[in-house]
């Protein structure tokens, strides 16, 4: 399902040619103009990289590598701003979701088969920090993957800034609140922020956000699965907008 690219001209190629990379492994140590053409073409374009020892790209291939790997995604991304101009256009409360930081594999699996399944319009992940799509995530999502649009932005920042200018709410999922969710009116144009597994939303998007919401947690244990509170998050917004 994640197919790969091996070779760096090969690489070259696939970028200059706008296909969905998740991320490249680069050899450590390697010289060279074309492999220092590549690294600035990954940095100019915010590419997620890795650089790894050679056993790692053996592993990954077993073909002439050349010390560069791609990892292509299984499914293509949307551009940012035609996404939500598309949504404003055809939804008269548009429900988009933004997760910062989201790294497993498989907790994004599951908010995107989630989402889906709650009607929300379009995701939106930064190109650097998130969760690639890889086979577990497709497997996860039950296939919900190929129905709902992904955009990746380079920062969060310049996406929440659009939203709001765009009259698009933009609510935080966060501990740091003495708001619960359920007080929040969800019946309106929103995006809601979900956070990283390990940091939840970091402090300067918080700073941005439009209002911020917590679930009521009644045990001992301090905090959900990002997963399971960002479906609790998103069939909140279900229960009001058919209420």
């Amino acid at each position: 399902m994640n197919s790969q690219i091996y070779g760096i001209r090969a690489i070259l190629e696939a970028i200059a040619a706008e296909q969905p990379i998740n991320k490249i492994f680069l050899q450590k140590g390697l010289k060279g103009e074309l492999y220092q053409e590549l690294e600035a073409t990954i940095r100019k374009t915010g590419i997620s990289r890795s650089y790894v020892p050679v056993e790692k790209l053996n592993r990954l291939t077993r073909n002439n590598h050349q010390g560069a790997v791609a990892q292509i995604s299984p499914v293509s991304f949307h551009d940012f701003e035609v996404l939500v101009e598309a949504v404003i256009q055809k939804e008269t409360k548009p429900f988009l979701l933004l997760l910062d930081q989201v790294s497993d594999v498989r907790n994004f699996g599951a908010i995107i088969r989630t989402a889906e399944c709650s009607g929300v319009h379009g995701i939106i992940i930064p190109k650097t920090g998130a969760a690639p799509i890889t086979e577990d995530t497709v497997k996860t999502s039950a296939g919900a993957i190929f129905n709902i649009p992904i955009a990746k932005v380079e920062h969060l920042k310049d996406a929440i800034f659009y939203l709001q200018s765009s009259g698009i709410s933009v609510v935080a999922a966060t501990e740091k609140t003495d708001i619960e969710l359920y007080d929040v009116d969800f019946d309106r144009p929103c995006a809601i922020i979900m956070g990283s597994e390990g940091h939840g939303i970091s402090p300067s998007i918080l700073a941005l956000v439009d209002e911020q919401a917590k679930l009521p947690l009644l045990g001992s244990i301090g905090s959900l699965n990002v997963s399971v509170a960002c479906g609790v998050f998103l069939y909140e917004v279900v229960r009001q907008r058919k209420g």
